[in-house]
C-alpha cells in the first residue's frame, strides 16, 4: 500500500483544559477542520488519515505510537477548535505531544495549523523546535501543496508555509483562502469515514431536549468566518492576508445548501439526532440558512439542533421554520448588560435591539436560548459585571455560559494587551475558561483574580438558582435537574485565585 501522506492529529488536552468536568461533562467534539482538511487532500489524490487522540482517549504515549506506527510523510496537527478561542487552549496538548513524537520518532515531519498557529507562526515556531512547519492562515492550499514537494526542496515555492531553514525561520508569501464559489469544489465536506462517529458526545444541555442522550453527536460548519469585527475575537484570523489581527479580516463564506443537506442525510441514516452547527453565525444569510432549514424540512427530518445567531440577526419570520428543521436551541451573544461596555468591544452591534423582546419572542416559538455573557470587559467593574449578572438571572434562559475576558492571539484585544503590558497566559492552558492556569484581562478597574473569582460566582449563583432548576425540571424533567446540580458540585481549582489567598 502507498505510504500514508499526511495524517491529521487531534491531540488530548482535556484534563488540563476542563479539569475534573472533562470526565463527564465536556463535550467531544468531532474535528471539524481535520475532517474537511483530510477530504481536500484525498480529492488531490493525497493518502490521508485522522488519528483523534481525544475521542480514543489516548495518552501522550499511546499517541505518539499511533503516529509512528502509522508513518505519514507528513505529522499535521489541526489545532482548531469549535469555538474561536480553542486553539490557543488546545495548543497545550498539541505542543506536548509533538514534543513526544519528535523524542519517540526524530524523523517525523511535524506541521502545525490552527488559529493560534496562524496568529503568531514566528513565535511558533521560535518557541518550539520540534515544530517544523507551521500554515499562516487555514492551510488548506498550503498543506496540499507542501505534499507536492518532498518537504526538503522548493519550500519557498509553498505560499503561506512556514519553516526552518538553516538555523533561522522562513516565512512565506501568504496563501490565498478558499473562495466562496470553490468551497464544495475545495473543501468538499468532512472524511466523516475516518472519524469514530460514535464516540463523539454533545454538551450537557444540549442533550435536555433530546431525552438527556448526549450520543450520538454530529457537529459541521455550512459556512465559514464572521462579517464583524469585535476586539475580543480572533476566528477571522485564518482568513489572513495580510494582517495581523483578525478585524481586518473579516470574510464570510458559505456552502450552497443543496450540497450541505448531504451531511444532514447522513446523519439522518446513522440515526443522529443530535448536532451541533459550528458556524460563528448561523442565522445570517437567509439565502443560506433558510434555504437549507427548507430541505431539512421536506425530507422530516426529527434532529435536535444547536447553533448560534446574534440578537440583531434573529428575525421573528425564521423561527418557525428554524423551529420546523429542528433548530431546538439558538446561542446568543449578548456579552454584556450594560451598553456602554458592549458598545466598546462590539463596534455597533444590536445597541438599540431590545434583547428581553428578541429572546421572549425566540422561546415563544418553542426554541430554548443559550445566552453567551462575558465578564470583565475593559470598560467593566464590580456595578457593570452585577448588572450583566442581574441581567441573566432575569432572563432566566435555559442554559448561560458564563466567560471571562481573554486576550485571545489574533484578536484585536491581544494586540492592546500587548501594547499595554497586560498579564497574558504562561501556558497554552491559561486560555480555557476551566483550566487551572486560566489567566483572564484585568479591567481599567479590576485585577484578573476579581474578574475570574466573580465569573466563578455568577456560573455556581446561576446554576443553583431555584428559578432555573424549576425552569429545567418543568422542560426537561428531574434527569436536567439532577445532571445539572452534578455539574455544578464539581469545584475548578484557580492557580490566581490561590495566589490571592496565599497572599492575605
Amino acid at each position: 500500500m502507498k505510504q500514508l501522506d499526511i495524517l491529521f492529529i487531534h491531540p488530548n488536552a482535556s484534563k488540563k483544559i476542563y479539569q475534573d468536568l472533562s470526565k463527564d461533562f465536556s463535550a467531544i467534539e468531532p474535528p471539524i477542520w481535520a475532517g474537511m482538511l483530510a477530504s481536500h487532500c484525498e480529492e488531490r489524490g493525497f493518502r490521508a488519515e485522522i488519528l483523534d487522540c481525544e475521542a480514543w482517549h489516548l495518552d501522550e504515549a499511546q499517541s505518539a505510537a499511533r503516529i509512528k506506527e502509522a508513518n505519514p510523510r507528513v505529522s499535521c496537527f489541526v489545532v482548531y477548535g469549535q469555538q474561536p478561542s480553542a486553539s490557543s487552549q488546545n495548543m497545550e496538548g498539541a505542543v506536548s505531544l509533538a514534543g513526544a513524537l519528535k523524542a519517540e520518532w526524530p524523523q517525523a515531519k511535524i506541521l502545525f495549523v490552527g488559529g493560534h498557529v496562524s496568529a503568531l507562526s514566528r513565535e511558533v515556531l521560535e518557541r518550539h523546535s520540534a515544530i517544523d512547519m507551521v500554515c499562516q492562515n487555514e492551510g488548506v492550499y498550503t498543506i496540499s501543496n507542501l505534499l507536492k514537494t518532498n518537504l526538503k526542496d522548493k519550500l519557498d515555492r509553498v505560499d503561506g508555509l512556514g519553516y526552518r531553514e538553516n538555523g533561522g525561520i522562513v516565512l512565506n508569501k501568504p496563501s490565498p483562502i478558499v473562495p466562496k464559489e470553490k468551497l464544495s469544489d475545495d473543501l468538499p465536506g468532512i472524511a466523516w469515514d475516518k472519524l469514530p462517529i460514535e464516540r463523539y458526545r454533545t454538551s450537557l444541555w444540549h442533550s435536555y431536549s433530546n431525552g438527556c442522550r448526549r450520543q450520538p453527536f454530529a457537529a459541521l460548519y455550512t459556512s465559514l468566518g464572521c462579517p464583524m469585527r469585535c476586539s475580543f475575537c480572533m476566528i477571522n484570523i485564518i482568513n489572513r492576508q495580510e494582517n495581523e489581527y483578525s478585524d481586518g479580516s473579516a470574510v464570510f463564506r458559505y456552502w450552497d445548501p443543496e450540497f450541505m443537506i448531504r451531511d444532514f442525510d447522513r446523519f439522518a441514516r446513522l440515526g443522529i439526532k443530535n448536532i451541533k452547527i459550528a458556524d460563528e453565525l448561523f442565522v445570517l444569510n437567509a439565502s443560506h440558512f433558510i434555504k437549507l432549514c427548507e430541505l431539512i424540512i421536506a425530507r422530516g427530518y426529527e434532529f435536535n439542533i444547536w447553533c448560534y445567531s446574534r440578537i440583531d440577526t434573529v428575525k421573528e419570520r425564521y423561527l418557525e421554520t428554524l423551529k420546523k428543521a429542528g433548530v431546538r436551541w439558538l446561542a446568543l451573544g449578548i456579552e454584556s448588560g450594560n451598553t456602554k461596555v458592549r458598545k466598546d468591544v462590539t463596534k455597533g452591534r444590536f445597541e438599540d435591539v431590545d434583547i428581553r423582546d428578541i429572546v421572549r419572542k425566540i422561546r415563544d416559538y418553542d426554541i430554548n436560548v443559550i445566552a453567551n455573557y462575558i465578564f470583565g470587559l475593559p470598560e467593566d467593574n464590580m456595578e457593570t459585571m452585577q448588572t450583566t449578572l442581574d441581567l441573566a438571572m432575569e432572563m432566566n434562559t435555559e442554559e448561560a455560559n458564563f466567560y471571562s475576558a481573554m486576550a485571545y492571539p489574533g484578536s484585536p484585544l491581544y494586540g492592546e494587551a500587548k501594547k499595554r503590558g497586560w498579564k497574558l497566559p504562561e501556558r497554552y492552558s491559561g486560555f480555557s475558561q476551566h483550566a487551572y492556569e486560566t489567566q483572564p484581562l484585568p479591567t481599567k478597574y479590576l485585577n484578573a483574580a476579581q474578574v475570574l473569582e466573580f465569573r466563578d460566582k455568577a456560573w455556581a449563583k446561576y446554576h443553583t438558582s431555584p428559578a432555573f432548576l424549576e425552569l429545567l425540571k418543568r422542560k426537561f424533567g428531574q434527569i436536567a435537574v439532577d445532571e445539572t446540580l452534578r455539574s455544578a458540585g464539581i469545584q475548578l481549582k484557580r492557580k490566581i485565585l490561590e495566589q490571592k489567598v496565599t497572599a492575605l
